[in-house]
């Protein structure tokens, strides 16, 4: 295998990666006449295809960590020149508001603590080892596929959310956006906690301080919210299409389903006192633990 770029020549590729990508998505959103929920598949679809043949370029998956943070406001652009208002609404406003905030603080999390191409993120290793079959159909089905699938459905509410403008901005989009902006709040506050803690921890340490104490994942709290807080714009805009709702689902059942089923595997096989911590905390929503625990 050829060496591997240091840090900023990883940055560099993964930069000029995502420029592809995106420029790919752009032309399909486009030049495709199909209905924006078909057309925004395509788009998403045509965007991995560019970030898989990296990934196996590389021999990385990490390259397609991105690309959950970067896409859904690229889309949020497109599908906002859908609308037939002349200039933004106060929704569309709000909409962007909370999906670049929520994009820009998740894609910086990632870059700051990205070591380069030389590392590969644990799970991905794993899904390697664990799974029969070649690397790159575990790149391109469990590491992409399925990834791109889940972000394509948490973005069916960016359409009515965006693009329909028959009903003024009320109630129910301050909910959405106080929902959208708590949620990309408490994300924050919890990797910087668990970035702080990280940086003074002793082997087999537990982070159960401050968002911590209260949930095992409140960074994957946050992100649900998130999705949440777009079906609710959605819903304000047009309430006949409550199904986009299918998105915020999709993500608890990923979360509640794989990831939180997964790290805690881990952190219970390498943290000595981390059952007694998950006895004592919950697993997603922050709720204050029981006095005396």
């Amino acid at each position: 295998m050829p060496p591997r770029p240091g840090r900023a020549g990883s940055l560099l590729y993964v930069t000029l990666l995502y420029v592809l990508a995106i420029t790919g998505a752009w032309l399909v959103w486009t030049h495709v006449e199909l209905h924006p929920h078909w057309a925004l598949l395509c788009g998403f679809a045509v965007a991995t295809a560019v970030t898989f043949v990296a990934a196996v370029h590389a021999d990385n998956g990490s390259v397609f960590d991105p690309w959950w943070s970067v896409f859904p406001s690229f889309a949020a652009l497109w599908l906002t020149g859908l609308a037939d208002s002349d200039g933004l609404t106060a929704r569309q406003i709000a909409v962007h508001a909370v999906v670049w905030f929520w994009s820009i603080r998740l894609t910086l999390n990632w870059a700051v603590g990205w070591p380069g191409l030389e590392h590969e993120d644990w799970r991905y290793v794993d899904l390697k080892k664990s799974w029969p079959v070649p690397k790159w159909v575990v790149y391109l089905v469990g590491v992409e596929g399925l990834p791109t699938l889940f972000v394509w459905v948490g973005c069916l509410s960016l359409y009515p959310a965006l693009a329909f403008d028959d009903r003024s901005f009320g109630m129910l989009d301050g909910l959405a956006l106080f929902v959208g902006l708590g949620a990309v709040a408490i994300e924050l506050a919890a990797d910087e906690q668990l970035r702080a803690f990280a940086e003074t921890k002793q082997p087999g340490d537990l982070m159960d301080r401050g968002l911590w104490r209260l949930s095992r994942h409140p960074n994957y709290f946050g992100e649900i919210a998130f999705w949440v807080s777009l079906w609710l714009f959605a819903v304000a805009s047009a309430p006949s299409i409550w199904w986009v709702i299918a998105g915020p689902v999709a993500m608890i059942a990923l979360f509640l389903g794989g990831s939180i089923p997964m790290l805690d595997r881990r952190s219970l096989e390498r943290r000595p006192g981390y059952a007694e911590y998950a006895r004592k905390t919950p697993a997603l929503i922050p709720w204050p633990r029981r006095r005396g625990s």
